[in-house]
């Protein structure tokens, strides 16, 4: 019987081809951005998580201000984890890690530069699940000056040879020597924080490049913590008792922790290990996921009630046949269930052949793999089941028909059913001008956060980089460095030159960050973090800040200087309302008194995500980055080409054992808002792919239309009736339902996207006209489709419609 079923369907499928492409190249759209969107979700959601990894929190600080605590930096302090560990049995153990980001590794006269590393605890591998491909794991970070690489470095470092009890150097040449204790296991879980390398956290306590931190406990927070708690802790009180927990020496600022697995899509704080995902993206591409694919399915629904009509002879024929109504509904719905197979099928065939396209666009390594079950069976089971309760109504619908009414021909759709239809279509409209107008936004704030001028120049700028200049520096080097820089002045392309630690888009990785500044009148402040870095007095001029007042500091005859400059944002956190009373004024923070030497207008240092901060800029001599003008008339790709390797050359002659990089700051400054712009297009995308599947259903259904009503509107033309009126009478109903879900879609919109910009600190505006364009452009698209069809039926000769008659 069965068999049977499957054969009337495929014939059905294969005689109504308009109806089959229109349902199948529909859904196999729709299942392939559902399936797409979601391995895009599920790889953001699957950072951080392991066997355990529900029991691990990390800790970090919270900053008293205007009388409540605010989330702070994402770091804590050295003894936060000893402590609290010592404080509260419920953690079971805690692990430390202390960045080393662009580190230099050296072998011999080798160098190995910008790579990642991380000061670690024993307790790393415990925490967080980890396991060694070579090295005893209980002893590989227990001794100083022990090292673990991960297999990709090590064969970079090594070649083929045994990486175990090789030696090398970290920083500089000064450093002293690190055996290698131990290889990392492969591992391609998703984690907010990656090392090429593991340093054992004793070594901290020796080595010379730590020199000046070793002092510090409770007033240095550069450290991850994270810890490890008891099953059976009560999570929320364990963090409330966190909070509550006083240190003397942090009387404005309070200990509190947030879930290991949250963190990459919840957490947005100051020194973040990494740029992180963000939920509300997740959520609205989710969204975007379930529109989509029941828009295919509200298509199906749609044209299968529409052509139930045509199918009532069938149905009355079987009934009276002898066939029972379970019968009809169960052939009913195994046509759906061939119907989706087939269109789910052609859908993962898209998804496997545009998937690595969809990894580059939006930056991610997404797979899909068919041997694992527990990544398909929650995507191909929701879409099934959909595909199952999309196809039940239809079914139902067909095979209610009263055989002598259906054998007459008299079958009409009830009124309920044209409501249903209706409420369809509406459903459909509303999703599309939700869409178009998410679209638009995303877009402008974009092109906002791209044109807004941010206070300083960023073009024709690029940062030289390399080991050496993370060196402490010599006479030899400063000799060096001084000819560099008068080698690259006599280039006709270079315009200026300066020395930087960081540079606006720089992140805060470089930023000092500091509390307790003591005011010029005398008054200390414990509570606002302020961020500042050293630049040498040229800075200025490159980077074509303006001064609202006084001038850039200057050096004394000792090649120093005590001065500052301000930006705007600072002096009136100072409480001083006129700028040109600060300068020459004094403050106090590093253990040293500070001269004010002038206020700059304030800039964008870390893009308009977030607000202004507070910003100071010291004198510094050598930086870690040398900035490098160019001349505009080397605005050419070739030009700047050119100019670059002449630079390199002449770097690599005065600096042959050092490495050389270089970033353009506008492209670094831009870089910030990659995730945006992918996550812009990605929404462009797949809401014209959203459009194109609600634009084939309604063809379809209006091409159904215009066949029912085709005797109606060849009686309409022999009584007079124009092709205007002709398009009027079948397209008004369109232009209603447009309407109505329009009136619906602006409210949800305009909450949706504003709920989206509240991640901006600066955001485009909302304008009127965004949601009229969008409601315009459905109403086209409606209009464009239903006409094609009603233009057809309005010139066609009203003889060949009546001629049966």
């Amino acid at each position: 019987m069965y068999k049977l079923y499957l054969k009337i369907a495929a014939r059905y499928l294969f005689k109504n081809k308009l109806y089959s492409f229109i349902n199948i190249f529909g859904l196999a759209i729709g299942v392939a951005s559902f399936v797409l969107i979601i391995l895009y979700v599920n790889h953001e959601q699957s950072y951080d998580t392991f066997e355990g990894s529900e029991h691990v929190q990390r800790v970090y600080m919270d900053y008293l201000e205007g009388g409540e605590y605010v989330p702070g930096d994402a770091n804590a302090y050295i003894v936060t984890g000893p402590t609290l560990k010592e404080e509260f049995p419920e953690i079971l153990d805690f692990v430390r890690l202390r960045q080393m980001n662009g580190v230099a590794l050296l072998i011999g006269e080798t160098v190995f530069d910008n790579k990642k590393g991380s000061l670690a605890d024993p307790s790393y591998f415990e925490i967080f699940d980890r396991t060694l491909q070579k090295g005893d794991i209980s002893k590989a970070l227990n001794e100083p000056y022990s090292v673990i690489l991960t297999p990709v470095l090590a064969k970079k470092l090594f070649g083929t040879e045994e990486p175990i009890g090789k030696t090398l150097k970290i920083l500089d040449s000064e450093s002293p020597l690190f055996t290698v204790t131990g290889i990392l296991n492969e591992n391609s879980r998703n984690s907010h924080i990656k090392n090429d390398f593991l340093v054992s956290f004793k070594s901290f306590y020796t080595w010379p490049s730590f020199e000046g931190d070793w002092e510090f406990t409770w007033n240095q927070n550069m450290y991850f913590t994270y810890v490890k708690l008891d099953p059976r802790t009560d999570v929320a009180l364990l963090k409330q008792k966190i909070m509550d927990f006083k240190v003397e020496a942090l009387p404005f600022e309070r200990h509190n922790m947030e879930p290991l697995e949250d963190i990459h899509l919840t957490s947005d704080k100051p020194y973040e290990a990494e740029t992180n995902g963000s939920a509300k993206r997740v959520g609205f591409l989710s969204a975007i996921a379930l529109i989509i694919i029941v828009l295919s399915w509200l298509n199906y629904v749609n044209l299968s009630t529409a052509k139930s009509l045509e199918r009532a002879k069938e149905t009355g024929i079987r009934k009276v046949a002898g066939a029972q109504r379970p019968q009809l509904i169960v052939q009913s719905i195994l046509e759906s269930i061939l119907l989706n197979v087939i269109a789910i099928s052609i859908g993962l065939v898209i998804v496997v052949l545009l998937l690595p396209l969809f990894s580059t666009y939006i930056d991610k390594e997404l797979t899909l793999q068919f041997s694992n079950i527990d990544t398909l069976f929650p995507m191909i089971g929701f879409v099934l089941l959909g595909a199952l309760v999309s196809g039940i109504y239809p079914a139902l619908v067909l095979s209610k028909y009263a055989p002598a009414t259906a054998l007459k021909g008299k079958v009409r759709t009830s009124k309920s059913g044209i409501a249903i239809r209706k409420g369809l279509i509406v459903g459909q409209f509303l999703a599309t001008i939700i869409l178009l107008a998410g679209t638009f936004i995303v877009t402008k704030q974009i092109r906002f956060l791209q044109n807004q001028p941010i206070g300083v120049e960023l073009d024709q700028v690029v940062a030289l980089s390399g080991q050496v200049l993370n060196t402490m520096p010599d006479s030899l080097f400063l000799n060096n460095l001084k000819a560099f820089k008068s080698e690259l002045g006599r280039y006709p392309f270079v315009k200026t030159i300066a020395g930087a630690r960081t540079y606006p888009g720089g992140g805060y990785d470089a930023l000092n960050s500091s509390a307790g500044i003591t005011f010029p009148d005398g008054r200390r402040d414990d509570k606002r973090i302020t961020y500042n870095y050293g630049v040498d007095p040229t800075y200025f001029e490159l980077m074509d800040m303006k001064f609202v007042a006084g001038r850039p500091f200057r050096e004394n005859a000792q090649g120093t200087s005590n001065e500052v400059v301000m930006n705007e944002k600072f002096v009136r956190f100072m409480g001083i309302s006129n700028m040109e009373d600060a300068v020459n004024k004094t403050v106090h923070f590093f253990n040293q008194d500070w001269v004010i030497s002038g206020v700059i207008q304030d800039y964008h240092h870390f893009g308009l995500k977030t607000d202004i901060q507070p910003m100071l800029l010291r004198y510094e001599s050598n930086g870690d980055n040398l900035l490098v003008k160019f001349d505009k008339t080397m605005a050419s790709t070739a030009g700047l080409s050119l100019a670059i390797s002449q630079i390199e050359n002449k770097w690599k002659e005065l600096f042959p054992q050092s490495t050389f990089t270089y970033t353009f700051l506008d492209q670094n400054f831009e870089a910030q808002y990659n995730e945006d712009k992918a996550f812009g297009s990605a929404f462009q995308i797949f809401t014209l792919l959203a459009i194109l599947i609600a634009s084939m259903g309604l063809f379809g259904l209006t091409s159904y239309t215009v066949v029912q009503r085709k005797k109606e509107i060849g009686v309409r033309k022999v009584n007079g009736a124009t092709i205007t009126q002709v398009l009027a009478l079948l397209n008004k109903d369109f232009v209603k339902w447009v309407l109505l879900a329009f009136v619906m879609a602006v409210p949800i919109s305009w909450y949706a996207m504003g709920k989206w910009l509240e991640g901006f600190a600066y955001q485009t505006t909302m304008s009127w006209w965004i949601f009229a364009l969008a409601g315009i452009t459905a109403l086209g698209i409606a209009l464009l489709t239903v006409s094609w069809q009603s233009f057809k039926a309005a010139v066609a000769n009203p003889v060949d419609a009546l001629r049966d008659e």
